[in-house]
């Protein structure tokens, strides 16, 4: 990947969740508590490749979990979602050298808010689910963070902090990154489907999180270590 000096080093980091900075999708492993995790990660794939809007696939998905215990949710984050490597090292790094990190992701607060603790993240975009009597109404809070917001999120941490969009470091996997890969000044596709391979500046298919400080000219020296 050749980049030139100036800004190689991001000052600020938007990172998707699901299948980047963790290995699973949420989504798709609270479905199988329900028993539906097969139909609703089909829906998932479709929608991470593009193929379906996905707002419309996101309200769809949830509608399948209407009436799922809501103390699932805990359970599932805790016995499912497993930091992808690299993930700490990366964010850890990145902040000790006075970069903001933002965690923006389609998935759902009760997931993405711990996992922006456990990783060092300074704040999070995600969805909120509807929960009523403790259990999943079936519908998500509105507006959806979605493409376009995920991508609006990013810009205004960036304006509210000065930094330009040459000083945005972008990763993702899925469609919904597409726009806030294509507007960063490094946007970066993350073993990801094919359009946002194409879309991206530059694509990670086996090495961990940590090619993101190769990327920027970090020496091993400079690692936070997690």
């Amino acid at each position: 990947m050749v980049q030139p000096a100036v800004n190689r080093r991001k000052r600020l980091l938007a990172a998707d969740m699901d299948s980047t900075m963790i290995k699973v999708e949420c989504i798709d492993e609270l479905a199988d508590f329900a028993g539906l995790k097969a139909e609703v990660a089909a829906v998932t794939e479709q929608a991470m490749r593009g193929e379906l809007d996905f707002e419309a696939a996101l309200d769809a998905r949830v509608a399948l979990l209407r009436g799922l215990d809501a103390g699932l949710i805990d359970r599932c984050r805790e016995e499912r979602v497993e930091l992808m490597p690299g993930a700490r090292t990366l964010v850890r790094t990145m902040r000790a050298h006075g970069a903001y990190c933002l965690l923006v992701s389609g998935g759902f607060t009760r997931f993405a808010e711990p996992v922006a603790v456990a990783i060092g993240f300074d704040a999070v975009a995600s969805n909120r689910l509807v929960i009523e009597d403790g259990r999943l109404s079936g519908t998500v809070e509105k507006p959806i963070v979605g493409a376009e917001a995920k991508k609006a999120a990013m810009l205004a941490a960036a304006e509210a902090r000065g930094i330009g969009t040459e000083a945005i470091l972008a990763v993702g996997d899925g469609a919904n990154d597409i726009p806030m890969i294509e507007a960063a000044g490094l946007g970066i596709a993350y073993r990801a489907k094919p359009a946002v391979a194409v879309a991206a500046d530059a694509r990670i298919e086996a090495n961990d999180l940590t090619a993101l400080l190769y990327a920027q000219g970090y020496l091993r020296s400079e690692w936070v270590e997690a």
